[in-house]
């Protein structure tokens, strides 16, 4: 009996093995690209929400120290760096200088998110965020302008000590919320 032999030297199996490899090496480019891919829509997805948490949490802050609004800010912050928050607990407490002396109706709230990182499996995420408020309508309450003066308040409404912060945040069940907020640097505006 004679020994099965591959016609032309083993050709066919050459052939073969180098179908096997261009098939792997493809199928190799296909996971890394769709890796990528994957990891690109959560790097967004979490950085459209990082975006939106701190925005909208910061104007919410704002609006309860400047108009004394009642707003849940839980949505937003967690209840320890609400806690932490002098600004905040003075403007809970009634002690808010724009809640004391002046009528405040509105303002211009800008927040810049300068830099973020967070990785897509990761529940936590630091942010530098430079928030301003150009622009703040109201006027003294004619009642308190004389305490406004002993306190060294004139009749235009304060500015808003704009700054950049560092801020933490923490995923919990799918959420973001802000755990920290550290002050960086306070800007002056020109």
């Amino acid at each position: 009996m004679r020994p099965l032999m591959c016609p032309k030297g083993g050709q066919d199996v050459k052939y073969l093995r180098r179908l096997i490899w261009y098939i792997c090496t493809r199928l190799l480019i296909l996971c890394c690209a769709l890796g990528l891919a994957t990891m690109a829509f959560y790097f967004s997805m979490n950085a459209t929400n990082i975006y939106i948490i701190v925005k909208d949490g910061m104007a919410k802050r704002a609006q309860v120290v400047m108009l004394g609004a009642e707003e849940n800010l839980t949505n937003y912050f967690s209840t320890a760096c609400q806690e932490r928050d002098a600004q905040l607990t003075e403007a809970r407490n009634g002690q808010s200088p724009y809640q004391l002396y002046y009528n405040i109706t509105g303002f211009d709230h800008r927040i810049t998110l300068d830099s973020f990182w967070c990785w897509p499996w990761d529940d936590t995420a630091r942010a530098q965020v430079t928030e301003r408020i150009p622009a703040i309508d109201g006027k003294m309450k004619s009642s308190m302008k004389e305490e406004a003066a002993a306190a060294g308040y004139e009749d235009t409404t304060p500015q808003w000590q704009s700054a950049q912060y560092t801020v933490l945040l923490g995923r919990e069940n799918g959420q973001w919320h802000i755990k920290n907020m550290s002050l960086n640097k306070a800007i002056t505006d020109e």
